[in-house]
């Protein structure tokens, strides 16, 4: 590996950690300011602040699994950051896009397990909804998953295809 692809790998995780960085911010300040029941409304109708915890994993589901639970999703977020941090750094210097997926990916699954590590369970606090409609509640770490993987399925999904057609990026590497 070139001493500059290094210089930019560096730069990406840099920018993973500040991510890591803001949602254990923002999960503090939920604690202190959300906790006792107080919400916010942000955009009436559309997003609030509201204190949840999850001992699960995503959207709540697998809540009632205890310690083995707990400790079973910390071996398997960690095992997902090493495959990650695998593909990171097996991918080439110029795919700033699946590189920058994988910042994300890496800061999102290392925020939520700090949390489980830490309090056995993820902090949760943004609540968007539209009328009737909830979206279940979440974090900057999900959020950061979230934009991850949408990143990494763009790639597969629409790239991919443009290499099977023969169309390829005329940039240099």
């Amino acid at each position: 590996m070139k001493r500059n692809d290094l210089g930019w790998r560096a730069a990406y995780l840099v920018a993973a950690a500040a991510v890591f960085l803001m949602d254990q911010a923002t999960k503090a300040w939920a604690v202190r300011a959300l906790r006792y029941g107080d919400e916010r409304t942000v955009i009436s109708g559309v997003l609030d602040f509201v204190y949840a915890h999850n001992p699960g994993i995503a959207f709540g589901q697998l809540q009632e699994t205890g310690a083995f639970g707990r400790w079973f999703f910390v071996a398997l977020a960690g095992m997902a950051a090493l495959a990650v941090l695998y593909y990171f750094f097996r991918t080439p210097r110029s795919d700033d896009r699946v590189l920058g997926a994988c910042a994300l990916l890496l800061a999102g699954i290392t925020g939520n397990m700090t949390d489980r590590v830490r309090l056995g369970y993820v902090i949760d606090f943004i609540m968007l909804h539209a009328g009737q409609y909830h979206w279940p509640t979440f974090n900057v770490a999900d959020a950061s998953i979230c934009a991850g993987a949408a990143l990494l399925a763009y790639d597969l999904f629409f790239e991919g295809r443009k290499r099977k057609s023969g169309v390829e990026s005329l940039e240099p590497d």
